[in-house]
């Protein structure tokens, strides 16, 4: 074809073809890579009370894991490098970051997830707290910031320290102490003064301006 005669038709037709060509053979290409990956491997949890048996990739998270296999989708992921909290679950009753962990870690662990906290119809304490002080905005960090708390209070009932706590002998609930162990738990919303006063609701301790 001469410079003469070649048209846009014949330019984008022949742009289109080569444009194919890396795009078919890369296509070609997936199925072997995943073929040639990790093997599948048998992970058993237990989930919101209830047994899970799954076969996954050993490098998927918990976090996936839940979401994705499970489908219980109310465990969020945010920034997926264990920075802003919003995949927080508790394992084993204390919480962790579920997108820095494997699941193939978990087997055999009780794992609650917001699903198993509490339902519409029943709410957790924790739950109806921060519907009542409004603390979340988008939400979409409500479902970590909601378990953290609830684990907050059992750690602080179970006399853990924090580096906010003063006296190792005597852990002791205050905004302070709730503020520092609450602090990997991202609200982009800022709704921070809320929740406080939603974890100081449940754990029924009136505000220190409030005391006698």
């Amino acid at each position: 074809m001469t410079a003469k005669s070649l048209t846009r038709r014949s330019l984008l037709q022949g742009s289109t073809a080569a444009a194919a060509i890396p795009a078919l053979g890369a296509a070609q290409a997936l199925p072997v890579r995943h073929k040639e990956g990790a093997s599948m491997t048998p992970v058993g949890l237990t989930v919101n009370g209830r047994e899970a048996h799954l076969q996954l990739d050993p490098r998927t998270t918990l976090l996936d894991a839940l979401r994705e296999h499970l489908h219980l989708t109310g465990t969020k992921k945010g920034c997926d490098h264990g920075q802003c909290g919003a995949c927080t679950v508790i394992v084993e009753g204390r919480r962790i970051n579920s997108c820095l962990s494997l699941a193939v870690m978990h087997e055999g662990d009780h794992i609650t997830t917001i699903e198993g906290l509490g339902t519409p119809e029943r709410l957790h304490p924790m739950q109806r707290a921060f519907i009542s002080h409004d603390g979340y905005q988008c939400g979409y960090c409500t479902p970590g910031q909601i378990c953290s708390a609830v684990a907050v209070l059992e750690e602080i009932e179970a006399g853990i320290p924090s580096h906010a706590t003063d006296d190792l002998d005597r852990v002791a609930f205050s905004d302070r102490e709730v503020r520092e162990r609450m602090s990997g738990n991202i609200c982009r919303c800022a709704a921070y003064p809320n929740i406080i006063a939603a974890i100081r609701d449940v754990s029924g301790h009136a505000p220190a301006e409030q005391k006698a």
